[in-house]
């Protein structure tokens, strides 16, 4: 038995010893508890109708149709869930960019044609087990960053995105980049 107290301390460190070091750089892990953080904004929204109704917000009327691909009539002029969600997320990630590369001290385009986000909310799953999730991708389209710059901005940038940290784990979301000239 003593034998094995001796010998068990040498064998961890020869395994720890054998294993290949990593450096972790830039490990911040925000901690925000959104129970008791403070207000920065409220939106509301009261929908009548589910997804062939109507929404009344604060500052915002839509109707709302079935999808096509759904089964209903796609009506024009009108519009639905993942359609809303894609718009709420590609303008937060947007967002979410332009402060992050300020924060990085790189400069976006000024011109908003010259970064672009353009994002699909899919509907995945099973409607009849009623089984049915998200994916979301993402196309983000940025004019006079370098490579390493544009790809510091996004990574922060999903980091600081409240719709990325909600989805997070729970969504899968592709983000595709390209550089315009």
């Amino acid at each position: 038995m003593s034998v094995l107290r001796t010998l068990r301390p040498l064998a961890q460190t020869a395994t720890r010893a054998s294993l290949p070091r990593t450096t972790v750089l830039n490990n911040t892990r925000r901690f925000l508890n959104t129970d008791t953080a403070p207000v920065l904004y409220s939106a509301h929204a009261t929908v009548k109708g589910a997804r062939t109704g109507h929404v009344d917000g604060d500052d915002l009327k839509v109707d709302l149709t079935m999808a096509k691909a759904l089964g209903g009539p796609g009506d024009k002029g009108k519009t639905n869930p993942e359609e809303l969600f894609a718009a709420g997320y590609g303008a937060c990630f947007q967002s979410a960019m332009n402060a992050s590369a300020a924060s990085l001290k790189v400069r976006m385009p000024d011109n908003p044609e010259d970064s672009v986000v353009k994002t699909t909310v899919h509907l995945v799953g099973d409607m009849k087990k009623l089984d049915m999730g998200l994916r979301v991708n993402m196309k983000v389209s940025v004019k006079g960053l370098n490579e390493k710059d544009l790809a510091k901005v996004i990574e922060r940038a999903k980091e600081v995105c409240p719709y990325s940290r909600a989805t997070k784990g729970n969504i899968t979301t592709n983000i595709e980049v390209e550089q315009l000239n």
